[in-house]
């Protein structure tokens, strides 16, 4: 227990490249949504018109999600600190704690 705990950095390295296509899915999903709808709607089928645009938007929604955490917990790194970058952070923390901070007055 003598010896010091060793400390993370969380990276993250998603991009907007990483989940370009996802979104690109996404609108695919939504536009073909709403062309089955107008297809559907008419003055004695509305009822399916929105039945197929919640069946597909709830169906779909789920796995355009999972593929988006999954994308994003890959993309998440916990790099070690070397020992002069852990001492530098607790000195900035220290500097930070005695300062005050601005008070507006009226």
């Amino acid at each position: 227990m003598d010896k010091e705990s060793q400390k993370y950095r969380m990276v993250c390295t998603l991009t907007f490249g990483d989940v370009y296509g996802q979104i690109i899915v996404w609108l695919i999903v939504i536009f073909l949504t709403l062309a089955s709808a107008l297809g559907l709607w008419s003055s004695t089928r509305q009822i399916y018109a929105l039945a197929v645009v919640g069946l597909v938007l709830v169906l779909s929604l789920p796995f355009l999600l999972f593929a988006f955490v999954t994308t994003l917990v890959n993309h998440i790194e916990f790099a070690p600190l070397a020992a002069t970058e852990t001492t530098s952070s607790s000195s900035r923390r220290t500097v930070k704690a005695s300062q005050k901070t601005a008070e507006a007055t009226s």
